[in-house]
């Protein structure tokens, strides 16, 4: 295992969720996202021991070497908050959000992942990441993620002007979401990439959660008598999350109290 929260004491939970996409459409109707997720964090806070954002939380992030995207205060500043307070947060970079460095684990002391990862979790096995390039196909993006995670790429697309890097990111993004969303809520095991990618692990390494995001799809979906495919879909429309109490991983909605 990569890393434990093998002790989880007092009624203490474990929360999952991906996909917030700050930023798009607009700002405003991001800052209404912006506060549900504040609302929800606020909600979680009280029984939180680890939270894990699982990718493309920001549609588009990229740290300059000494400044940020503008905007995400409110969201910052809980994050901030719940970290200060002892709880864990495992952030994942997305597929929007991978041109990530080192603000999130100096500023907010949160851990940054952009690989897989196992966990021991209770007395559970995890399998976590974002999900995006995992199993077969997407070859075009395979070929482009190598690309945009390139040091000598990021080093050359600081030099834009951030009004012109920001415009051709926000393209890309546009393009990419769109790409990954599943419009008429469909779900085919048979050509689910992710799917395929736990399946093969599980032939030769046993886990009982897999969860990822991405998909922009809530998926529970049972590998076998002992294992679990979960993606968390996302907060654009759905408002979706995980929950984990040590024993049982559930799949929830938030609704505004």
């Amino acid at each position: 295992m990569d890393k434990s929260f093998s002790d989880l004491k007092n009624g203490k939970k474990v929360y999952f969720a991906s996909d917030f996409h700050l930023g798009v459409p607009d700002e405003e109707t991001s800052r209404k996202r912006e506060a549900r997720i504040v609302e929800w964090l606020d909600f979680i806070k009280k029984d939180a021991s680890v939270i894990f954002l699982v990718g493309d939380i920001f549609d588009f992030w990229f740290e300059y070497k000494h400044s940020v995207p503008k905007g995400f205060i409110r969201f910052l500043g809980k994050v901030a908050e719940l970290s200060d307070n002892g709880i864990s947060i495992i952030f994942y970079t997305g597929n929007h959000d991978m041109w990530m460095s080192d603000y999130f684990p100096i500023e907010l002391n949160v851990t940054l992942e952009r690989q897989p990862k196992d966990y021991l979790i209770g007395n559970k096995t995890f399998h976590i990441g974002h999900g995006d390039g995992l199993g077969p196909g997407d070859r075009q993006y395979k070929i482009l993620k190598k690309v945009f995670a390139n040091r000598a790429c990021q080093w050359l697309f600081q030099w834009l002007h951030p009004n012109l890097g920001m415009g051709i990111a926000k393209a890309w993004s546009k393009q990419s979401r769109a790409y990954n969303e599943n419009s008429d809520g469909s779900f085919d095991a048979e050509n689910e990439w992710i799917l395929t990618y736990c399946k093969n692990i599980e032939e030769n390494c046993h886990y009982d959660y897999y969860v990822f995001g991405h998909r922009h799809l809530p998926i529970d979906y049972s590998l076998n008598e002992r294992s679990r495919y979960i993606n968390l879909g996302e907060w654009v429309t759905q408002f979706n999350y995980g929950e984990f109490d040590g024993t049982i991983f559930h799949l929830k909605k938030f609704e505004i109290g």
